[in-house]
């Protein structure tokens, strides 16, 4: 039996014969140095002891005085996780399979996000922004919730405390076990949706994914994996709830911008390579197998695939609920997942979570013939996902699918979509019975007790914990493996100096750079010369709502800092003066393909979503939508087709603003620089002007470096541009690569794989390997 020496923190001096490891504290915890081992972390206030066995030391996290296996560092993970399952309650379980909602550091005083301090919003409670909130202790001691999502944070040496204090509070808890802390997007330039709150600011900036795609180099995506774990690990970040690998197939649907495109090779290459980047770590920070203290479990999302949206209607809303196949396409959409995400280069092998979309993916379940959510068909998640592919990693849902619908079909509320009859606990054990490991955005325990319960009557006891124990041993599986257990605690000089380190943000600047497409170079304009005379037009931001549904105002602005543009150009207000204009604009804003008015004058509610700028009358749509019904708010709406129905971009005074700047410039050279969204129609403006640059959520900064030729254009279009709004009504849904696309006055297409560079058309190895190759899964 091995000699076993129970050292107390404050006595860690006294250590028995054969000690190797030493100890030293720091900010309120200490670290511990095995020599031939694991570095392990605990916090001073946690009552957490160590055990020395064989000269090493280990926490015994449930202070029983024993070693017991999921305390045992060098154990495989998937043994110690199979341990402390078997030890939790099943309330403590059921804990684990919570996901929290939206958190940000400090908490908000109001609205979404808020949260308090000692009951007080945290400018009147004395405390600091690291303080952990009274709800976070809700839902961490009550809910024995250990999964959180963090969004904006006040700054990383913030955000290292933060997570220093949660990690503190849990490990003095029950089994010690750690928070897994989790966070969207937030790498890009700016923040404007739920699912990228925490982009920008102090952290590198890199081109959103379809900009990262329109590199065609899966090398700089892993790349920016590899930089991102890293900046997500000093945050105390260890699981990205990305990247997101739905197959961009519908052009008009709003999240194709968090794609890697239409393409399911480039699509599976930038997943693959996403993946590697972020899970693995190397040399002494590796663990085993690839995993370790830099890395960062990925979540790729959207199982079975969210692109073909209706219509190119969101999920997230109630009249976003069907994805469609016209095309009878279905598997070419899971070819990221398994091609890509499943099937890495690196050694962890496959991604270590999925997440499904909240859409019914309509007449797919082929067994049960059911048209739910798709984190609610037992078809997709076991028959397809788990059993076909052998998937055995964690699967969440999306964030608040068993909460109920809005009034109207626009609210942002629950997203039940095919279960909205079930009561909420009905919801979470259908879930849960669907092979289904946790719920996305629940904070609250107690639905998913009552499920277990429903389990229990049905099957029996031993069944439900069985079932229980699997998706435990999942969920801890992947703490297990980015060393969370051993040393959760962050030096918060350290975050400061790893989060945006110059390094780094000259990296995604540089990406920035190589994603801007140059679509159109009429008589070789561009690049232009440094300190060109140059009129830039102000940009009307249109009247909106955000996508919480918050007002913002109409604004008159200039699109750049005139101070950066006076460092490239000589700005002249009047355009007479000019030798160029240029006009920044976004891609068209086409409405969300629902109108309230529609249907309180007695329409449907089903409006056209426009890819142009101008009136838009849709004529060439369907007679009868494919999929249909809410037994909710539209039960007697058997039809969502919105032909004959009209509509015009809320932006349309960019277009306004490129054909005005053309008159004014007086046939001089006009460059349109677009920030798009998604594919648009370049047919409205494309004949009157000289250049287009087109990038994907990069900075201005970037853009004027291309202008002026500081670097050359090298991107391509990872979906196709299409010719009119003609071809989108009659493109289908999840057929990638259907569409006629525009050809501008020099006679080049803009379809997939196009791009310019300063010498012509872009013909290199990137373009021979993708134009031709085509993955089935």
């Amino acid at each position: 039996m091995k000699r076993l020496l129970i050292l107390p923190a404050l006595l860690w001096a006294l250590v028995s014969v054969g000690q190797t490891w030493t100890e030293k504290k720091n900010d309120g915890f200490s670290l511990v140095t095995n020599p031939k081992g694991q570095t392990l972390g605990y916090a001073l206030n946690s009552g957490v002891k160590l055990l020395t066995v064989d000269g090493l030391a280990f926490k015994d996290l449930n202070k029983n005085n024993v070693l017991d296996k999921y305390e045992d560092w060098r154990l495989p993970a998937d043994v110690r996780a199979k341990d402390l399952a078997a030890k939790m309650s099943v309330e403590q379980i059921a804990g684990l399979m919570l996901y929290s909602g939206h958190q940000s550091i400090p908490a908000q005083s109001s609205g979404f996000r808020a949260g308090t301090y000692n009951g007080k919003p945290l400018a009147e409670s004395g405390l600091l922004s690291s303080d952990i909130t009274d709800q976070q202790k809700t839902f961490l001691t009550t809910d024995n919730l250990r999964h959180i999502l963090i969004t904006s944070v006040e700054s990383p040496e913030v955000a290292a405390r933060w997570n220093n204090n949660v990690q503190s509070f849990v490990e003095g808890m029950g089994l010690g076990i750690p928070a897994n802390t989790s966070s969207d997007p937030r790498h890009g330039a700016v923040a404007n949706t739920e699912y990228n709150l925490g982009s920008g600011g102090k952290i590198s900036m890199w081109p959103i994914s379809l900009g990262l795609a329109a590199t065609f180099d899966p090398a700089l995506v892993q790349k920016f994996g590899s930089i991102a774990a890293k900046e997500y690990r000093a945050l105390g970040i260890a699981t990205a709830l990305s990247p997101q690998i739905d197959l961009g197939t519908e052009p008009r649907w709003n999240r194709i911008n968090g794609t890697f495109g239409e393409d399911p090779t480039l699509s599976a290459d930038m997943a693959r390579a996403y993946v590697d980047g972020f899970q693995t770590s190397s040399g002494s920070a590796e663990i085993k197998d690839g995993w370790g203290y830099q890395s960062v479990n990925a979540m790729v999302k959207h199982w079975p695939g969210g692109g073909p949206e209706e219509g190119g209607r969101d999920g997230h809303f109630a009249y976003g609920k069907f994805a469609v196949y016209p095309g009878k396409n279905f598997e070419t959409h899971l070819v990221p997942f398994v091609k890509g995400a499943f099937n890495l280069s690196g050694k962890t092998k496959m991604a270590s979570a999925v997440m499904p979309y909240y859409t019914i993916s309509y007449d797919q379940d082929h067994v049960n013939h059911e048209n739910v959510g798709n984190g609610f068909s037992k078809y997709l998640i076991t028959d397809l996902l788990r059993k076909k592919y052998n998937y055995d990693g964690v699967v969440c849902t999306d964030w608040l699918i068993t909460g109920d619908e809005g009034k109207t079909p626009d609210i942002f509320a629950g997203k039940s979509w095919g279960v909205e009859s079930l009561t909420v606990a009905q919801r979470h054990y259908k879930v849960i019975m669907a092979g289904v490991d946790q719920f996305g955005g629940n904070n609250a325990v107690g639905p998913v007790l009552e499920a277990y319960q429903m389990g229990v009557k049905e099957h029996g006891e031993p069944f439900m914990r069985k079932r229980f124990e699997e998706s435990a041993v999942r969920l801890l599986k992947n703490i297990f493996n980015v060393g969370l257990f051993e040393n959760p605690y962050l030096d918060p000089q350290l975050s400061k100096s790893v989060v945006g380190s110059p390094e780094y943000m000259t990296a995604g600047y540089e990406a920035q750079l190589k994603s801007l497409i140059l679509l159109k170079n009429k008589g070789h304009v561009l690049p232009l010369k440094k300190n060109t005379a140059v009129y830039i037009p102000k940009r009307t931001v249109p009247a909106g709502r955000d996508w919480f549904g918050n007002v913002t105002p109409e604004k008159i602005e200039y699109p750049v800092s005139m101070d950066m543009a006076k460092k490239y150009f000589t700005v002249i207000d009047d355009p007479a003066k000019a030798d160029v204009a240029i006009v920044f604009v976004k891609s068209p804003e086409g409405g969300v393909g629902y109108n309230k008015a529609d249907r309180e004058n007695g329409g449907n509610g089903y409006v056209p979503i426009s890819l142009q700028y101008g009136p838009y009358t849709s004529t060439a749509s369907r007679e009868k939508s494919i999929a249909a019904g809410d037994p909710v708010i539209d039960p007697t709406i058997t039809n969502r087709s919105y032909k004959g129905k009209a509509s015009t971009a809320t932006n349309i005074t960019d277009l306004k603003s490129i054909l005005d700047t053309k008159t004014a410039m007086n046939n001089k050279p006009v460059i349109v620089v677009v920030d798009g969204n998604k594919p648009m129609v370049f047919q409205e403006f494309e004949p009157q002007v000289d250049g287009i640059v087109y990038g994907f959520g990069v900075m201005n900064q970037a853009i004027l470096d291309l202008l002026t030729g500081a670097a050359e254009p090298s991107g391509l279009l990872p979906v196709q541009m299409p010719l009119n709004m003609e071809t989108v009504e009659q493109q289908q849904e999840d057929v990638p690569h259907d569409m006629k696309v525009h050809v501008d006055s020099e006679g080049n297409a803009y379809d997939f794989a196009y791009g310019l560079n300063w010498k012509g058309v872009i013909d290199d190895k990137r373009t021979a390997h993708y134009k031709k190759k085509t993955l089935k899964p």
